[in-house]
């Protein structure tokens, strides 16, 4: 059994422990409020943008080559890029591992879609942990900082713009988001989007959300079923008036858009990374509660097992005494 000294000074140790992790679970909280809130606001923008090209594009009559390129379906896809979205520090459990596995396990599934053949891809890291990703055998093509508290859009322009330029130039024939979806503080779930071409043929289901989300934050009305309300979103009829042209109101409408998603994809990721790090920090806080209770435990059997050798020393000597 260890001597008393050492459980005392390991009793504080992990005592200091506890307290630094419970100051980061405090700190992590107070993040994740403002990183929560953030998405929430934007969410129903978000949505509504993409509902909107969404409606625009159905008015072309599939023939959406003609109203934008960014729009269009390429025939062979050769070269992607995918937008991966980490945090840029550790202690939030498995949050960075899951997006990059899914993100690593995305391609492996758009390779056997594509027939098996190999696809050039590239990766675009936005947070320091995405780049151990470079173990899967990835060419990481850019670098962006990323900070813990995103509120403006203007933070993922370079990004866009970039993938866009690319895009059009014919470097990507697809592009695409990896991001931690934000559902609540004990849940978020791995995610990978396509972002470019923007596809018109089938809702994006969390992405660019057109009409049903169980997540919080939306407006009641967009979670309505045919049950529920006479028509959905799908079946009203929209006019559009374009002014001077449907190409030039695209051309400043479709890269805003991309713009808009992918920084609700940011928002999401780090309230998601908040609330994986609160959550880890309680529970390392927790289990440093635990060993503490334990190790007093073991200091006070060590001690009870000294006083009582020290007494049984004593005695023997008295004894010893007497019988001389």
């Amino acid at each position: 059994m260890a001597s008393i000294r050492d459980i005392k000074r390991r009793i504080k140790s992990v005592s200091n422990t506890k307290k630094i992790t419970k100051a980061m679970e405090m700190v992590a909280a107070a993040k994740m409020r403002k990183a929560v809130e953030a998405v929430l606001k934007t969410r129903t923008y978000s949505n509504l943008s993409w509902e909107t090209v969404m409606h625009i594009s159905r008015m072309a009559n599939g023939n959406t080559s003609d109203l934008h390129p960014l729009l269009s379906k390429r025939g062979e896809v050769k070269n992607v890029a995918i937008i991966l979205i980490t945090s840029n520090r550790g202690l939030c459990g498995s949050f960075n591992a899951a997006i990059i596995n899914k993100a690593h396990n995305s391609i492996k599934k758009h390779e056997i879609s594509q027939g098996g053949g190999k696809v050039g891809t590239d990766v675009i890291l936005i947070g320091k942990k995405g780049e151990s990703i470079r173990f899967f055998g990835y060419q990481i093509a850019a670098d962006f900082p990323k900070l813990d508290i995103v509120s403006e859009v203007v933070e993922v322009i370079p990004v866009a713009r970039m993938v866009i330029e690319d895009y059009l130039s014919g470097k990507y024939d697809k592009v695409m988001v990896a991001y931690t979806d934000f559902i609540s503080a004990a849940k978020q779930v791995p995610r990978v989007k396509q972002l470019l071409p923007i596809e018109i043929s089938s809702e994006d289901e969390y992405l660019g959300i057109v009409g049903k989300d169980t997540r919080i934050g939306l407006d009641k009305e967009f979670l309505m079923d045919k049950s529920e309300k006479h028509l959905t979103s799908d079946e009203y009829e929209y006019e559009y008036a374009f002014e001077p042209s449907p190409r030039q109101v695209l051309d400043e409408m479709i890269p805003r858009l991309i713009e808009v998603q992918l920084f609700q994809a940011l928002l999401e990721s780090n309230a998601s990374e908040h609330s994986a790090r609160m959550a880890m920090m309680h529970q390392a806080t927790d289990a440093a509660n635990d060993m503490v209770n334990e190790l007093t435990l073991f200091y006070n059997k060590a001690r009870q097992a000294g006083i009582t050798n020290e007494i049984a020393e004593i005695s023997a000597g008295a004894d010893a005494l007497k019988e001389s």
